[in-house]
């Protein structure tokens, strides 16, 4: 993960904007990502990060997730990526058993999406 990256995690923490458990679940995250040669990087990541760290800390701050309207556009664009559809749905899991955020399969789609993108984005993608 590059400086400006962790830079971004630390803003939202710093600022309050999302729980410190939800700052360390998703830097974990990232460096897992980094470490299985992804291209983790706030150019390639940044979106993914701030999408994660807000969805997580809205549900254990009790805020409902709407389904989107774009859910059957979302799940026919991740067909060609089905990698990332289960690489966003351990994330899932593992949100759901450390931090008791169960993410919506909306949630579930768009985080597949920004997994798509940055193993596109990497070298080994």
């Amino acid at each position: 993960m590059d400086d400006r990256l962790a830079l971004r995690i630390q803003l939202f923490r710093d600022g309050g904007q999302v729980r410190p458990e939800v700052a360390d679940f998703v830097t974990a995250e990232l460096e897992a990502l980094a470490a299985e040669g992804k291209d983790v990087t706030e150019d390639t990541a940044g979106m993914l990060t701030s999408h994660l760290m807000m969805a997580l800390t809205r549900l254990l701050d009790g805020e409902p997730i709407e389904e989107f309207r774009t859910d059957d556009q979302v799940a026919a664009e991740l067909a060609d990526h089905p990698e990332a559809v289960a690489r966003a749905r351990e994330v899932a899991a593992r949100a759901a058993g450390r931090l008791g955020a169960a993410l919506p399969e909306s949630e579930v789609n768009f985080l597949g999406l920004h997994l798509a993108v940055l193993a596109q984005q990497s070298p080994a993608g």
